[in-house]
């Protein structure tokens, strides 16, 4: 799920408000043909248009009130930027907005690597990660963003009863994960303390859905995308996300390496799973760490429980990531409860987790 995969996108006859709005704007028409889409909740269409101009469309789609909330969000991220033209936070710019259509149009980086990507060749660099570091400290320093509504994340509510919408549309292994973080009393107490600390600290303007296919890398620079969830909230959930997403992909490179690493045939035991997934998550420690330090670096306030935070918001970034996971599976593998493991100790006891995954550089 962390690679964006080539999908089948609406086509542009059935969206014709998309190339109405390319050619209101003078950039030319896109044609099916060589029209790219990226896996995600909107459709959207990435080309060169007739005028040679690259460009990516993103359509937000769902609800209408709904998804009328994700476009101003991303254009108070816009405009944000714009009053702030040295900010070392860099987003692909954007061309053209309609309200009316929910239509963004930005310009296409296409020769852009997405920081999953990156991580999964190998790619994603100690470089890579200070600069996100300070990509993020910058944004947690711009000015106060409109939306102060809280983060709808993690679903408190969900760990109480699950509606029956989503008890119909949920799979097998999905409804046991469900069952297990239910039963969790000691998993549900460390998700509402989280929730009640961030309540207690300031807030700042974050992503609010940070994650490695989030970043683009090309020559002219390391992006930053996706701000339909920017708002006000506790920074650590972006630092958070950031040691999460490399959680996550450690465990599922012990899952994807155990033959090559043991042989054909090798069986994950529990043992060989704690193993290897120390291995991998102290593979991924430095540049965890890196992060870290680029965010220090850019001059942005912390305060001192801000990693401790972090941590806690890390271990629910995997459960929620596992989730994901569990909703296209028949059944739960041991590598999935492992991981589960992980982000549990990590809500449990997130000072005791600071230094396993290299948030323990110290805040001056």
């Amino acid at each position: 799920m962390l690679r964006k995969e080539r999908i089948e996108a609406t086509s542009l006859a059935a969206a014709s408000e998309v190339n109405a709005l390319l050619e209101r704007l003078g950039l030319g028409r896109l044609e099916d043909d060589g029209v790219s889409a990226f896996a995600g909740r909107n459709n959207n269409w990435a080309g060169q248009t007739s005028l040679d101009v690259p460009v990516f469309v993103k359509r937000l789609d769902g609800e209408s009130a709904e998804s009328l909330t994700r476009f101003r969000r991303v254009l108070d991220l816009q405009a944000l930027l714009a009053a702030q033209p040295d900010t070392e936070l860099r987003c692909p710019p954007l061309l053209a907005a309609d309200e009316d259509s929910r239509l963004l149009v930005f310009h296409w980086l296409r020769e852009a690597k997405a920081g999953n990507v990156l991580a999964a060749d190998g790619e994603f660099t100690v470089e890579h990660a200070y600069r996100a570091g300070r990509g993020i400290g910058a944004l947690h320093q711009l000015p106060a963003a409109a939306d102060t509504s809280a983060h709808p994340l993690p679903p408190l509510w969900a760990f109480k009863a699950i509606p029956l919408s989503l008890f119909s549309a949920s799979r097998v292994a999905e409804l046991r994960y469900w069952a297990l973080l239910q039963n969790d009393a000691a998993l549900v107490e460390a998700l509402e303390a989280l929730r009640e600390r961030e309540r207690e600290v300031t807030h700042r303007p974050i992503h609010g859905d940070l994650r490695l296919d989030q970043f683009l890398q090309d020559d002219t620079g390391f992006y930053v995308l996706d701000w339909e969830e920017f708002r006000m909230a506790d920074p650590a959930r972006d630092v958070g996300a950031f040691a999460g997403e490399w959680l996550h992909h450690a465990i599922r490179k012990v899952n994807s390496d155990v033959e090559q690493v043991f042989g054909p045939g090798t069986t994950l035991s529990h043992e060989l799973i704690m193993e290897r997934g120390a291995a991998e998550i102290a593979a991924v420690r430095p540049l965890v760490a890196e992060f870290w330090r680029g965010y220090l670096d850019s001059g942005v306030p912390v305060d001192a429980e801000l990693a401790e935070r972090a941590t806690g918001f890390a271990g629910w970034h995997l459960l929620d990531r596992l989730l994901a996971t569990a909703g296209i599976q028949v059944r739960l593998r041991p590598i999935d409860l492992a991981a589960a493991g992980i982000g549990r100790t990590a809500l449990l006891d997130p000072a005791r987790f600071v230094a396993t995954i290299g948030l323990a550089v110290p805040v001056s």
